[in-house]
């Protein structure tokens, strides 16, 4: 990631971040804030900080379990690694655009294969966004009343989110499955773009279009050769969302409430994160707090803003500091054993 690029992810960042910030706590009384803060039970807010932990170290196991599957040999330790380099850059870049391109540079400085952690990375996104597009499915189409009524008012949010992350998938499908009409259609509309002078060096678009469908038909050949592989990967992601959006529910049982289960907090966090996913906000700055206090108003009342500061306190600001002080150590464990390596050879 070049300087000007980092110094723009990190003005965005800055800007939403306040802007965020204002919104929320501009007119509220801190004092009232923090006294609610005082009196809940911070004991549970360690066990959310573990569920963030675990969320994070579950995408080590599958990835892990997809180099293996792959005949590559990784190190687990390094996979963990892995992951908190992809969540850190996740965290700070608009939808979560530089997790993937940072986890696949430190596998590469790991003397891993770039097309083969390409291709695992790949599956894991998929994974990903199809668990919460079925999460948001299920209860589009049963419509659970205790959930609906407390979505009155973001339904649109929702089918954004969903139809989003639906033509993701349909765009990545398309790529995997008929990866040679993809093929076509991209190389015709480089040399449009050519044409009219609205992109420069065609050829070097070109190639690297053609190394990146290489990449598609080996994650295609991926899918069909290890449908068993596949399904373990996607409940693998399943358990590891689903102990995530658990975090809400013990913020709730931190402020001492009663009276929801655990099945309607989880199940409105799920939506929120739908909601989020795919806007270019890092981490759904901005959008989560507002979803987040609209929702759940009527289940946490007066406290929702105090409520709103934990759950995004753990589930993204822990995320953050945690993977940021990990992606240092990864800094100094991964890449100085590739600069030894080069000094030896």
């Amino acid at each position: 990631m070049n300087k000007k690029k980092v110094f723009l992810n990190v003005v965005f960042l800055t800007a939403i971040f306040t802007v965020t910030v204002y919104s929320i706590f501009k007119g509220e009384d801190l004092r009232e804030i923090i006294d609610s803060l005082h009196e809940a039970n911070g004991a549970i807010w360690l066990i959310g900080a573990a569920c963030v932990l675990i969320f994070i170290l579950s995408e080590s196991v599958i990835i892990h379990y997809l180099f293996r599957s792959l005949g590559t040999k990784s190190r687990l330790s390094h996979c963990c690694l892995y992951s908190f380099v992809g969540f850190f850059f996740s965290c700070v870049t608009p939808s979560a655009s530089g997790g993937q391109p940072m986890q696949v540079y430190f596998m590469k400085k790991d003397n891993l294969s770039a097309t083969v952690s390409t291709q695992i990375l790949m599956v894991v996104t998929v994974a990903y966004k199809l668990v919460l597009v079925l999460w948001g499915l299920v209860i589009l189409i049963f419509r659970p009343a205790i959930i609906m009524k407390h979505l009155n008012g973001v339904m649109g949010w929702c089918y954004l989110g969903i139809v989003l992350n639906i033509a993701f998938i349909v765009l990545i499908a398309f790529a995997l499955f008929k990866s040679s009409l993809a093929e076509k259609m991209a190389l015709a509309v480089i040399k449009a773009l050519g044409k009219i002078k609205l992109v420069k060096n065609t050829d070097r678009l070109e190639k690297r279009l053609c190394s990146s469908m290489k990449t598609y038909r080996s994650v295609a050949e991926f899918y069909k050769t290890h449908r068993l592989v596949i399904v373990n990967v996607f409940l693998l992601t399943l358990v590891q969302r689903t102990v995530m959006f658990f975090v809400t529910y013990l913020v709730y049982l931190s402020f001492g409430l009663h009276g929801d289960s655990a099945v309607t907090v989880v199940g409105l966090q799920g939506m929120i994160s739908l909601a989020a996913d795919m806007l270019p906000l890092p981490g759904g700055m901005g959008i989560s707090e507002s979803l987040f206090m609209k929702i759940f108003e009527p289940i946490f009342g007066e406290i929702t803003l105090p409520a709103m500061v934990v759950n995004r306190g753990l589930s993204y600001y822990t995320q953050l500091l945690v993977s940021a002080v990990m992606t240092v150590f990864a800094y100094f464990i991964i890449g100085r054993k590739s600069k030894a390596e080069r000094k030896i050879k």
